[in-house]
């Protein structure tokens, strides 16, 4: 049977969470967890576009080895930028704030997060901090990296350092406050029945992502603030000729920003886990190794942040520790893949257009994942760091992994979201589009990097030119694969076939309700009887009626 039967019989519901109340002014003062993960739709993906034409602009400009486009000035603030915009307004929040603040309560039965209001507060902080970033952009751009090492960016930058730090600062508490709220309500707002080990994967990642959000955003707000402070009172923290320390700033930068890398990457692995069992049809094996790869990878991930500054002059003993314990924090990513791997064996498995993101993700992240064991060796790092061998891997796991995980998720949840399905045929082809230009542009990134060439440059010697223009080819026809699906999903709000209840089906308790769903998320509070992933034991699913599908990804009898 094909993952994608629906119930034919079912309407679209006469009232839910998006025509409950009609205006701005209800939108804006909302308190339901759904409509504020709207507004961190439209807010994270205007972003992301943000910094996807600072992309398009540096791919642009290295078409040729002396750059024509833009001089080294301007080329050094579009990818400080692009960095800026893409990494703390759109991967840190994008799953955890979208998908998380729409999908945690509906999953452990609750009819909201813990805290409402709050939940409102953190979106006003993020686009209180995006707007100063915006107003930095605007005023002259940064040139400091997205690190914002010092005393560049404390002392010697002419650029709008002040308003961008202030912003990320903001944003970070943000990212407290959802933290915060998600934690309170696993704990306290399951519903009856909902035990730990019958909590959805999707929960545990974020469950997981949290612990680190509550724990590192403090320290790299404050680094941040430290910074600012000693850019505009000339206070002597990481400036040595202030009596400062700019090696201090960059440990307690990375204690944040490499279990950062954590925040965006274990969401994505939450959703993973949700689309490989709907569409093989099989428990997800493993569970509880899972969960506890989860928390494992949230734990030892505070304990490698020093791999990133093997050349900044520690010792030989302090980088052995640091890569021996990078070593060990891939262990639990790779239990992860072994186990979703297995959960796909001899299972029925069917290629939705959430699967084939998922597809998508296991190859990217495997590649992004091997090339970090590279990275956390020795003498590998010395050798290409700062090359754009780091550039392809952070890619490859930030892009070809969060981002396929946020797209999956998008494409899996959305007919629970909109209620409406969207063109079958149209997005795999989307899907596929966006796999092959992501490596189109990347991997040549990995053969430059290793060659040599220096990231971070405005210019390079000829003879990386062509791989260069394979690298702009590929980022323009990845451009393609993200912009395909923003047509077709706004097509859907207003075309697309009813989607029903539970149109793949799956297991979790978000499938119980309507789509889209009521206000208040359940008519009546469920209670859980079943185990997370259980198949087998779901008469109620229909897995056993024979089911043919068009090509709008419809079930039909």
């Amino acid at each position: 049977m094909s993952a994608t039967e629906s119930r034919p019989a079912e309407q679209f519901p006469e009232k839910h969470y998006l025509n409950a109340d009609y205006g701005i002014r209800s939108w804006l003062l909302t308190t339901d967890h759904k409509r504020i993960a709207l507004l961190y739709l439209v807010s994270v993906t205007f972003f992301f576009f943000i910094g996807g034409i600072f992309a398009g602009m540096i791919r642009l400009h290295l078409l040729t080895p002396k750059g024509a486009l833009v001089s080294p000035e301007v080329y050094n603030r579009l990818f400080t930028m692009h960095g800026v915009a893409m990494i703390f307004f759109f991967l840190i929040p994008a799953i955890p704030a979208v998908l998380g603040n729409f999908f945690m309560p509906l999953m452990i039965g609750a009819k909201d997060l813990a805290f409402p209001k709050i939940n409102l507060l953190s979106w006003y902080l993020y686009m209180i901090g995006g707007g100063l970033a915006l107003f930095s952009f605007m005023s002259g751009g940064l040139d400091t990296g997205w690190t914002f090492y010092t005393p560049l960016s404390s002392v010697y930058s002419n650029s709008a350092v002040a308003p961008a730090v202030l912003g990320i600062f903001i944003n970070g508490f943000s990212s407290i406050l959802t933290g915060l709220n998600f934690l309170v309500t696993v704990h306290t707002m399951r519903a009856p029945g909902m035990t730990w080990f019958r909590l959805p994967m999707f929960v545990w990642a974020n469950y997981a992502t949290s612990i680190i959000m509550i724990l590192g955003t403090p320290v790299v707000a404050t680094t941040l603030a430290l910074a600012g402070m000693e850019r505009l009172f000339h206070l002597g923290f990481f400036n040595p000729q202030l009596g400062g320390d700019p090696v201090l700033f960059q440990h307690l930068f990375w204690f944040y920003s490499h279990p950062a890398v954590y925040i965006m990457i274990l969401p994505a692995m939450g959703v993973i886990s949700e689309i490989i069992p709907t569409f093989s049809r099989k428990p997800l094996f493993g569970y509880k190794v899972m969960a506890a790869a989860s928390l494992a990878i949230a734990v030892i991930g505070f304990l490698v942040w020093a791999h990133h500054m093997f050349v900044a002059g520690q010792s030989t003993y302090a980088a052995l520790a640091f890569s021996f314990l990078t070593m060990l924090v891939a262990v639990p990513s790779a239990i992860k893949t072994f186990n979703w791997t297995a959960t796909m064996y001899r299972g029925s498995i069917s290629f939705e257009t959430p699967m084939i993101y998922a597809f998508g993700f296991l190859g990217l992240f495997l590649v992004g994942g091997l090339t970090g064991l590279f990275l956390g060796t020795l003498g590998v790092d010395i050798h290409v760091h700062d090359t754009y061998f780091i550039v392809a891997h952070f890619h490859y796991i930030m892009v070809g992994g969060a981002v396929m995980g946020y797209m999956g998720g998008l494409h899996y949840w959305w007919p629970k979201i909109s209620g409406r399905m969207y063109p079958d045929t149209l997005a795999r082809f989307s899907a596929v589009v966006l796999f092959i230009g992501f490596n189109l542009t990347f991997f040549p990134q990995f053969l430059m990097g290793y060659a040599g060439m220096p990231r971070r440059y405005h210019s390079y010697p000829p003879e990386f030119q062509v791989l260069n223009i394979l690298s702009t080819a590929g980022a323009t026809v990845l451009a393609v694969g993200y912009i395909l699906p923003i047509i077709y999903l706004l097509w859907s709000l207003r075309y697309g076939p009813v989607a029903g209840r539970n149109p793949w089906p799956s297991t979790g308790l978000e499938w119980q309700t309507d789509s889209p769903p009521p206000t208040e998320n359940f008519h009546v509070t469920p209670t859980v009887t079943w185990e997370a992933y259980d198949f087998e034991n779901r008469p109620d699913l229909g897995l056993d009626k024979p089911l043919k599908t068009d090509d709008s990804g419809r079930g039909h009898d």
